[in-house]
């Protein structure tokens, strides 16, 4: 079932959806009898991104000379943050956080979450590629992307009538 019909429609349940309909047999699971044809086999490092989008919340809002895209980052420093800009409009922003490990200490209980984080824009055409800045600041990264000033609007060509 849909998480339209819920009103769920949310980048979060896009990519759950999406990694629910990875059959088993396509993922290299158990289900796929020998012989079955296939289709593509998805990668680890593509479930593995789909993931990292999914857990990744981001807000994206519209100024009036730009767009902000606001991702939480939780204990990542501005060097572990990568932001790209690939295919000329798409905006990919990634770090990845690791266990701190200490010989002396054990665990009793681990909650935070660690891994990759990953998020990825289409950028809209009045978006300015070559105007992109990002600021991190207390786990919050913002990445502003300035708009291409407007067309201006053409002018009627005035054309000069001559009497024959």
């Amino acid at each position: 079932m849909e998480g339209r019909m819920f009103g769920l429609e949310t980048p979060l349940m896009a990519a759950l959806q999406h990694l629910l309909d990875i059959p088993d047999g396509e993922a290299g699971g158990p289900g796929n009898a020998a012989g079955e044809k296939q289709g593509p086999t998805p990668t680890r490092a593509y479930v593995r991104d789909a993931r990292a989008m999914a857990a990744t919340p981001a807000d994206v809002k519209e100024l009036p000379g730009a767009y902000a895209f606001v991702v939480d980052m939780p204990g990542l420093g501005s060097g572990d943050i990568k932001v790209q800009v690939e295919d000329e409009r798409v905006l990919v922003i990634s770090g990845e956080r690791r266990r701190e490990e200490k010989e002396d200490a054990r665990y009793l209980r681990m909650e935070r979450r660690m891994g990759k984080l990953m998020r990825k824009f289409v950028l809209p055409d009045n978006a300015d590629m070559e105007k992109v800045s990002a600021v991190c600041r207390d786990g919050v990264l913002t990445v502003s992307v300035q708009k291409l000033p407007p067309p201006e609007p053409k002018k009627p060509k005035t054309i000069q009538v001559q009497v024959a």
